[in-house]
């Protein structure tokens, strides 16, 4: 795949993490995938195991939606700026609902195999996400 092709699968990507779709996470990614997300100790595996980390964020935030806000691609690599926004209305991290707004940025290394995604280094802001729901003292 050309770098213009992984450039138009990260919007289809975009569409999957809002819409938590099965069928578009089956498309968008290799089943044999890895995904390194902070907080876990081993990294999350394949479609089910992103749609696990969806639903991690969406039981602290309902409402979660992502915007992409720039895209850099080379060869079979990514790398994607993201901005995450929701209301915090769920338990996340152990830290009760306090109907906070949060915005998160996100920066987020992708590479791909084909059409497909088969691996992922998610760095989300996560202090300043924990600052904007009171868990920690913020800014």
């Amino acid at each position: 795949m050309s770098a213009e092709a992984n450039k138009q699968t990260m919007n289809r990507f975009l569409e999957f993490i809002n819409t938590a779709s099965e069928a578009l996470a089956k498309e968008l990614i290799a089943t044999e995938a890895i995904f390194y997300v902070p907080g876990r100790p081993d990294p999350m595996r394949g479609p089910a195991g992103y749609l696990e980390i969806i639903h991690m964020m969406r039981t602290g935030f309902p409402d979660v939606q992502w915007t992409l806000d720039g895209i850099v691609a080379e060869n079979d690599q990514v790398a994607a700026r993201y901005t995450m926004r929701g209301t915090h209305l769920g338990i996340f991290f152990g830290v009760p609902p306090t109907g906070n707004p949060i915005e998160v940025s996100a920066i987020n290394f992708y590479r791909f195999s084909g059409s497909q995604i088969i691996e992922e280094f998610g760095q989300p802001d996560l202090l300043g996400l924990m600052q904007q729901i009171g868990a920690i003292p913020g800014r």
